[in-house]
């Protein structure tokens, strides 16, 4: 059974495959944490609650105090003498805060509830998923909350939830929901988090936690570059392969709150959520409220085997777009070529001179609709601007397709300019701060979709561009963060419910999207990687991970994205050099090599290449058809990190079957009188016998190499045994800055 509950004992315990959580009820029905780690075969007491230690009230009366700082609560909250970080703060009529849980009722149930109006995991098999839950109730405010604990058993993963009800006569004012908390003893526990700004997005950082609080967080009204919601606990020891991993990451799209509090007892505290930072939300009686999902894995073998649960989860119980599991366009995009200066006979030409090489998709950008002939006008007039489309959208869009590619389009709703149609006729519709100058950025503002009113007249007007023509692509955008917080719509003690209100209308928005236009390929964007999140992943297969294209910038970018979400989610495309971003010249084949983790296609004017790289384009449309499975089924393994030593960058993917595998090779640093590098493969059969083969290499062949490079296909095409290329290692040549390979190693 994954979920069982013992009455006598009153002890709960939920079970993956390889991994146990246990909770615990006191005499006086405070739920406390018990354990998570591998799985245990038997149930545990309840020695992790140090009663002897620190008395339940029913027992010693006079130190109720002592009792709450040092039990390990599994929900904790706020105002009744746990001073620790508390997932749960309500005030009551009277406007004091304090709120008090005590166990209600449970239930288990087979398959997994939806959240409303939120993303949330799904099943798949009804009867292979079984649900928990919990109902506390604190009997002086009338506030009923239901914990809810999905057990996924393949993928070692565990779902959380949590759904207020005021079940009294009196509103209620909700200052702190968080949707997950857990108590355990210290361990040394470093946390890692991913860091960045834009374009530097996600980067790996870790720092051994100290007494206080170490928290993870965003205000910026989306889940930000900035810091990425997500969190993991690793044990000292912790590598790619071993030490204890545990791993969270929020289905959600807006600000966020992840903290470790390390008590004075050195206990340590995680929770997760909705940032309480600007939020209060009136509960009135008979309503509800829902927080958005934590999804929590834990490893005993290190960072791969949490990215592994996190990958399988995320593309078999998240991801819904039917796009997940197959072959997508390979794509060209006009904006390097023209950005706001089209007209259609320009657009066509670029998708004309695309096919030729081969590609799948084109992409109009920016600048088809409205006045928008520049960044300073037109965001929120969603009607095509046919002075520079002749004929209407349609018009263009059959050419495309006469030539046998697909077509997208680019878009950003919840946007508006202050030069306008929307805005001149309905000012109240942006966000801004009565009687202030609003904080501008690009010159826009944000809309209040929040109101429905507002979602409303933005997609009629999409919409009623999309249903005139037959668009297979859209590229949601976003490029503002959130500040001036008022909405007109709102009263006074509601203005604190804006930030969840808006993202909970871009959600109703996306999923509008879909059901119109259920057969679309849909990518979320905003300001290349401030949402890549798992809550954009349930409404899009695919996010544009940074506006940064440089390879080895996106190194380190695509290392932290893939630590959790599945490679085939990430936009990676091709682009020109010298790099806009950083003005970096490497070479065309490591561009690609690096791209073909991730979407792949081209961000750059194809005249502008050199005959060279012109040549190679072809080849590497053929890598990606070739790969492109491998990657969105395989498993991903991080065999060295740029960010680590500095010297190379290397990953792999091996089939489920493991009858094959890519490895990808990309030397960031070279070094003169250099060897070769041993590189360790993993997910192979140790028994059997593969082939080594070059794919694709950025190396220039001459007397700059070593004469081992000189025959550098002769040496990759050899066979080895599973387990010598897991053991000893398969050897990269010395390369030199920047040069890179990819390697199919096949049965």
């Amino acid at each position: 059974m994954a979920i069982t509950y013992n009455s006598q004992s009153r002890i709960f315990k939920l079970d993956t495959d390889h991994t146990t959580y246990l909770m615990g009820l006191t005499s006086e029905g405070y739920l406390g944490h018990i354990y998570y780690g591998p799985r245990m075969e038997h149930e545990a007491g309840t020695a992790p609650f140090r009663l002897p230690e620190f008395p339940s009230p029913s027992m010693l009366r006079r130190e109720k105090i002592a009792f709450l700082a040092g039990f390990p609560f599994e929900y904790p909250t706020a105002g009744v003498g746990d001073y620790r970080e508390s997932c749960l703060d309500v005030v009551g009529k009277d406007g004091a805060p304090g709120v008090e849980l005590f166990f209600d009722s449970c239930s288990i149930e087979d398959g997994k509830p939806a959240l409303e109006g939120l993303p949330a995991s799904f099943a798949g098999d009804e009867t292979a998923v079984k649900t928990l839950k919990i109902v506390l109730k604190d009997p002086v405010l009338g506030l009923r909350v239901t914990l809810l604990y999905s057990v996924f058993p393949a993928e070692d993963v565990i779902t959380r939830s949590v759904l207020l009800e005021n079940e009294s006569p009196d509103a209620l004012h909700v200052r702190r929901v968080l949707s997950m908390g857990m108590d355990m003893d210290n361990r040394d526990f470093e946390m890692m988090g991913l860091f960045g700004c834009w374009a530097r997005e996600r980067h790996p950082e870790r720092i051994s936690l100290h007494h206080g609080k170490q928290v993870l967080s965003s205000q910026r009204g989306v889940s930000s570059p900035q810091e990425s919601p997500f969190m993991a606990i690793l044990t000292p020891e912790a590598t790619q392969t071993q030490g204890e991993v545990y791993g969270m990451s929020l289905v959600y799209s807006g600000n966020f709150e992840a903290c470790a509090d390390v008590s004075m007892y050195d206990s340590v505290r995680l929770v997760m959520g909705i940032n309480p930072e600007n939020f209060d939300w009136l509960l009135t009686p008979g309503s509800t409220f829902t927080a958005p999902e934590v999804v929590m894995t834990y490893s005993g073998s290190g960072l791969d085997r949490m990215t592994l649960s996190f990958h399988h989860f995320f593309r078999d119980h998240l991801i819904r777009n039917p796009y997940r599991g197959k072959l997508r366009p390979v794509l060209i995009n006009n904006w390097e070529g023209t950005t706001f200066h089209f007209d259609e006979e320009k657009l066509y030409q670029i998708a004309k001179d695309a096919h030729g090489f081969g590609m799948d998709m084109f992409v109009m950008d920016d600048g088809w609709f409205g006045l928008r002939n520049d960044d300073d006008h037109g965001l929120g007039d969603w009607e095509v601007n046919e002075n520079k489309l002749h004929g209407g959208l349609d018009a263009l869009v059959r050419r495309v397709k006469a030539l046998g590619m697909k077509f997208g389009i680019w878009i950003e709703p919840e946007m508006v300019n202050e030069d306008s149609d929307l805005y001149r006729a309905h000012p109240d519709w942006a966000i801004r701060l009565n009687g202030r100058d609003p904080s501008r950025g690009r010159n826009q503002l944000v809309l209040d979709v929040s109101r429905k009113e507002v979602r409303d007249h933005i997609m009629d007007q999409i919409l009623k561009v999309f249903h005139g023509t037959s668009i297979d692509y859209v590229k949601w955008d976003m490029n503002r963060y959130l500040s001036d917080l008022e909405s007109s719509s709102l009263p006074a003690d509601r203005q604190g419910e804006l930030s969840h209100r808006f993202v909970l209308g871009v959600y109703a928005m996306q999923q509008r999207l879909l059901d119109e236009m259920p057969g679309l390929l849909f990518e979320n964007c905003s300001s290349g990687g401030a949402r890549f999140d798992a809550g954009m992943l349930f409404y899009s297969p695919q996010i544009w991970t940074s506006d940064d294209t440089d390879a080895i910038e996106r190194l380190k970018i695509q290392e932290g994205t893939a630590m959790v979400f599945p490679i085939t989610t990430m936009g990676a495309h091709v682009s020109l050099c010298p790099n806009d971003q950083v003005g970096r010249t490497t070479p065309f084949e490591t561009r690609a090599n690096v791209a073909l983790a991730g979407t792949f296609g081209y961000e750059l004017v194809l005249s502008d290449l050199p005959d060279d790289e012109r040549a190679l384009i072809r080849k590497q449309i053929e890598h990606y058809h070739q790969f492109h499975m491998l990657n969105e089924e395989g498993d991903y393994y991080r065999l060295n990190s740029w960010s680590g030593d500095r010297l190379y960058d290397c990953w792999m993917v091996a089939s489920p079957d493991k009858k094959e595998a890519l490895v990808t090779y990309v030397q960031v640093l070279g070094r003169p009188n250099w060897r070769s590098t041993a590189i360790r493969l993993k997910g192979l059969d140790p028994d059997q016998l593969y082939t080594i083969r070059l794919v694709s290499g950025s190396v220039k062949k001459g007397p700059q190499h070593s004469s081992a490079d000189q025959d550098m296909d002769k040496l990759f095409q050899t066979e080895c045994r599973g387990d010598e290329l897991m053991n000893i290692g398969l050897y990269i040549p010395a390369l030199k800055d920047f040069e890179s390979l990819l390697i199919h190693v096949y049965a």
